[in-house]
């Protein structure tokens, strides 16, 4: 069974930093691309990022590229996603997904007010 647990969210204000974190078990990790989606509220699921296997390549929606940096261990069988700069605009629900497929976490709330 797939078990995605994300953790690391919180209430951070404009231009602030925040890390998550995203367990993984039950599949392969170091075979699966994973990725990180967001649901702000009122809103779909936005993709963020996505990490190949080996964790060389990486790619970033526009709104966070220079901001958001997306990493893993498979040691750790782990996916983080490193938040700086943040703005209003990135509060929501993240996930951390195997690419392609819909969350199957609980998510973590990310908040930025002042």
């Amino acid at each position: 069974e797939v078990q995605l647990v994300e953790s690391g969210g919180g209430l951070v204000q404009p231009g602030g930093s925040l890390r998550l974190s995203c367990a993984a078990s039950g599949f392969t990790f170091s075979s699966s691309r994973m990725s990180w989606v967001r649901q702000a509220p009122g809103k779909g699921l936005e993709w963020v990022s996505t990490i190949s296997t080996g964790g060389v390549y990486k790619s970033y929606a526009d709104s966070v590229k220079g901001r958001f940096t997306i990493s893993r261990d498979n040691a750790k069988k782990t996916v983080y996603l490193q938040l700086n700069s943040l703005k209003t605009e990135d509060t929501a629900m993240y996930h951390c997904t195997i690419e392609g497929r819909a969350p199957e976490g609980q998510g973590t709330q990310v908040t930025v007010s002042s």
